[in-house]
């Protein structure tokens, strides 16, 4: 933080044209009470799902969670496109500048078009019977061609991504990994225990969400491996990898994917705090995260698993349970981390000559830490 002695200077379009002594700047200042920020990186979202706010219950856990969301999604296509506006919305005036978001359907590609927000489009691949594996990788490669026009805008790019280790048959690994070269890769990493459990050795409750939803689960072998050890080599040709949720990751697990990247390729590990108490009632090993040093993101998952797609909320929610992790140090992860996770940090996420990464101001701040009334608004 640069303190009260600095004069932010921004040009009529938003980009940023220095920042200056306070001595320097002349006496047209405008002053503002709270600190300024460059706008937020929701490094994680699932805008398809907004029209699900408050439809399944809290604390049920992973399996029963992702039972209802896959049997309980299908609403009227103008209730769904009504939710995602509004969703849109809430975004665009809590302070995010750009969102990496999962993308199952076009259902949010006509709202993507008025360009309010930077999106990074994560082309959502699952499919763990190796049978549909073909169908739905051309699923998800059709989708992928219908998003990739969004990025002659250049706010805006696409890609191909599993979606855990435990809905990806190896053969769909296979078919959908040549297309992660050279680009952002998401992945709902180690959200349940029971996820690590099922790959070590083929049972928990994982085994039981394939029974309910009738999925034959004969063609599996256990790795006896973690599941982060199980797939990570796979995603060895993306520039930017992020791993989210990260609720049971362990030192091991860490270490692995620290050791096993590709140099100079980006490792992010995004937070999903209010959705992991939401599902889970657990948090991450955050200290364990900071102690290795582990670039962090931070995302709000969906309104299907949280109250809001506020990421004030989420630094609040770490703040309550973590008080020594400073806000300086939040603020880092939502935003210049979160904008070179999703390879735009050359245009946003730090307020640099040449950026546009918008302006947020945070307010009802003590002692440089949130407290409950703390609000956010957005300057530009």
């Amino acid at each position: 933080m640069l303190g009260n002695s600095k004069v932010l200077i921004i040009k009529h379009d938003g980009e940023v044209e220095a920042i200056i002594d306070e001595e320097d700047a002349g006496e047209d200042i405008e002053i503002f009470s709270g600190i300024l920020s460059p706008g937020f990186i929701n490094a994680h979202c699932h805008l398809e799902l907004s029209h699900m706010k408050g439809l399944i219950q809290e604390k049920t856990g992973l399996v029963d969670f992702v039972y209802r969301v896959v049997n309980e999604r299908h609403f009227d296509k103008e209730e769904i496109l009504n939710a995602v506006e509004k969703a849109e919305a809430e975004m665009f005036s809590n302070g995010i500048v750009a969102v990496g978001d999962i993308c199952n359907n076009l259902l949010t590609l006509s709202q993507k078009q008025k360009q309010r927000l930077a999106y990074y489009n994560f082309i959502e691949a699952s499919g763990w019977l190796p049978g549909v594996s073909d169908i739905r990788f051309e699923r998800a490669l059709n989708l992928h061609k219908e998003f990739q026009y969004l990025t002659s805008y250049n706010i805006h790019r696409t890609s191909i991504v599993p979606h855990a280790s435990y809905s990806v048959s190896d053969k769909l690994w296979e078919l959908i990994t040549p297309y992660f070269e050279n680009k952002v890769v998401s992945i709902h990493n180690q959200e349940t225990a029971f996820e690590d459990e099922f790959f070590l050795d083929g049972t928990g409750d994982m085994a039981r969400m394939y029974e309910l939803m009738k999925i034959d689960n004969t063609h599996f072998q256990s790795t006896k491996k973690s599941s982060l050890q199980t797939y990570f080599s796979k995603l060895s040709k993306a520039a930017s990898i992020i791993l989210v949720h990260n609720t049971f990751t362990s030192q091991a697990d860490i270490d692995f994917a620290i050791n096993n990247k590709t140099k100079g390729h980006q490792l992010s590990f995004c937070l999903c705090a209010n959705a992991n108490l939401y599902i889970e009632n657990t948090l991450p090993p955050i200290k364990l995260m900071i102690k290795n040093n582990c670039k962090i993101v931070l995302g709000t998952d969906s309104l299907a698993s949280n109250h809001s797609l506020h990421l004030l909320d989420e630094m609040k929610t770490i703040q309550n349970n973590f008080p020594d992790i400073s806000l300086e140090t939040m603020l880092q992860w939502a935003t210049i981390n979160g904008a070179t996770a999703l390879q735009m940090g050359e245009k946003i996420g730090s307020f640099e000559k040449g950026k546009n990464p918008g302006v947020v101001l945070i307010e009802n701040v003590e002692n440089l830490q949130l407290i409950t009334k703390s609000s956010i608004k957005r300057i530009l």
